[in-house]
């Protein structure tokens, strides 16, 4: 499997491309804006899925574009980010039809099953917030930062579900590469050591 980073959209945030590499199947993550850059990283493949951690705007500006080039990817989103939330934020509904929503426990495949992804409701910044893990990967939306986590000032949004979520993360065997949201990735085994929100989460345990 390949995977691609581009910084997209109004803040830089973090757009992941997995590509199979036997299939060039390939599933996008939090397409927030700049579609065409994103489409242009794409040549070759495939698009099968478009995989939002959550509903904010800058996480998935650019998926009705997407879908133009690709109409038969499927959109996946947390229900609790697409239903009855302000357009403002979560502009989903407004901007596309049809999408198909996942929760705890559920899992996308493509490539011939060779690449998976489980999905963890890890809410806090938002009610539909998800981490996605695939192997030993984690693709953390704005729930868990090199050094931070994400706010919780926006509408759904909870200080108490942001440390239970981070928690839980922190909690999971073994040193998963962290790809956020925003910024530089880490490991999670660095953020046990010096990301004070998970070390706080962490602490609360006992």
């Amino acid at each position: 499997m390949n995977v691609k980073l581009l910084q997209v959209g109004p803040i830089g945030t973090n757009c992941y491309i997995l590509e199979d590499d036997a299939s060039h199947e390939a599933a996008v993550v939090d397409p927030g804006g700049d579609a065409p850059a994103i489409l242009k990283a794409l040549e070759g493949a495939e698009l099968r899925y478009i995989l939002l951690t959550h509903g904010h705007y800058d996480h998935t500006g650019g998926a009705a574009e997407l879908l133009e080039a690709f109409p038969q990817a499927a959109v996946y989103i947390h229900r609790a980010d697409f239903q009855d939330v302000d357009p403002s934020l979560f502009p989903l509904r407004t901007q596309v039809s049809g999408v198909n929503f996942y929760d705890e426990g559920d899992q996308i495949a493509f490539g011939g099953d060779r690449v998976k992804m489980e999905v963890l409701h890890t809410p806090g910044h938002s009610e539909g917030s998800v981490t996605l893990r695939c192997g030993e990967l984690l693709f953390c939306g704005d729930t868990l930062f090199a050094g931070s986590c994400g706010r919780t000032d926006f509408p759904g949004g909870s200080v108490p579900k942001m440390l239970a979520s981070l928690r839980r993360l922190g909690e999971l065997e073994g040193n998963f590469q962290v790809l956020p949201g925003h910024m530089e990735p880490s490991t999670l085994e660095a953020e046990r050591q010096y990301n004070p929100y998970l070390r706080q989460a962490l602490r609360e345990t006992t």
